[in-house]
């Protein structure tokens, strides 16, 4: 499983920790920055970074961590084929996971620390999408849009 990890300035650190428990856990983890500790920086960019690869690798899995998660979460959900998720517990990653076969976990370093994280991201990358052919239908509507990127 790969996964593509992102993170702007205020979720750097966290995001550095959550690489090291990706690998402990075996996943094959891709960082897509920030590189390095900027006030300066957007969350814009590594989340359009996530989002690109998530698209373009099915069967990957993005994390995303910024401030409130808000941010990153509606970049993501800009791209077709990217359905981000902004998850504060367990039951929430794994109804996303579920229900909506979401492939981005978006999450807050301003709300969550780090062991939260970990229980989460460990939930979300666990669960399976069940396929029911509502679930299917309703998130095929999700990329009914007039303009994709």
């Amino acid at each position: 499983m790969t996964v593509y990890v992102g993170a702007d300035y205020r979720g750097f650190e966290k995001k550095q920790r959550m690489l090291d428990f990706l690998a402990e856990q075996g996943k094959e983890v891709v960082d897509e920055g920030a590189f390095e500790y900027n006030e300066g920086d957007d969350f814009n960019d590594p989340a359009i970074a996530v989002a690109k690869e998530v698209r373009e690798n099915p069967g990957a899995f993005g994390i995303l961590i910024c401030d409130s998660a808000h941010g990153v979460t509606m970049q993501a959900n800009r791209f077709k084929g990217v359905r981000a998720a902004h998850c504060d517990n367990s039951e929430s990653a794994k109804l996303a996971r579920e229900h909506d076969d979401a492939n981005i976990l978006c999450l807050s370093a301003h709300f969550m620390d780090e062991d939260k994280m970990k229980e989460i991201i460990s939930t979300f990358l666990e669960t399976n999408f069940q396929g029911l052919e509502r679930r299917v239908r309703r998130i095929n509507r999700l990329d009914e849009r007039e303009d994709y990127d």
